[in-house]
């Protein structure tokens, strides 16, 4: 990239360069140096491991990359599409490395739990996944984020698009509508 065009890239806003991104690559090298250390944190927040973090901040690139062309503006930022494949990807990793740690077991590697309590513990995570898939998709989204990624309200805002405040609030009433829904299910004797 020559010294004018990287100049006259900088100036360009996001969503400027996203369009120019589908036929001129140095307008997704641009976004690439700026939003890469963002990402690059993200993932290492939620993965905790360098190489990991590394690896999967070049695959929300190259993903990125690929869907440039069918990138539509909803009215969210570029940096919301670029972290929400980055969340998805996260969330990838987590699953498979779940499905990797369930495997141990079979192996012998775990201690033997008490049936009872893995019994009573399988019913009520049941009893809460039905729960919240009774939710809508965003408020499924949302609860997935706050306690199975343990971002900030911040940060889901930042995904999701919301000020922090509406992310409070929705969180709120969402927590409420579960209590509401589980509570009966919980005092049975």
């Amino acid at each position: 990239m020559s010294g004018d065009t990287a100049l006259h890239l900088h100036g360009e806003s996001d969503e400027a360069l996203i369009l120019r991104a589908r036929q001129d690559l140095s307008a997704f090298a641009e976004l690439y140096r700026r939003y890469f250390d963002r990402i690059y944190a993200y993932v290492y927040r939620r993965v905790g491991n360098a190489a990991e973090a590394e690896d999967l901040t070049s695959r929300v690139f190259f993903q990125a990359l690929g869907a440039v062309s069918r990138y539509t503006d909803r009215g969210s930022e570029v940096s919301t599409w670029l972290y929400r494949i980055a969340h998805n990807l996260v969330a990838n990793w987590h699953r498979d490395a779940a499905r990797r740690t369930r495997s141990l077991p079979k192996l012998g590697l775990a201690e033997p739990e008490d049936p009872v309590e893995d019994l009573i513990s399988r019913e009520l995570r049941e009893k809460v996944r039905r729960a919240v898939a009774k939710l809508s998709a965003e408020r499924q989204r949302l609860i997935a984020l706050k306690f199975s990624e343990g971002l900030s309200n911040a940060e889901i805002g930042e995904i999701l698009g919301k000020s922090e405040g509406a992310v409070k609030l929705l969180l709120h009433r969402t927590i409420k509508r579960l209590r509401q829904e589980l509570l009966p299910e919980v005092e049975e004797p």
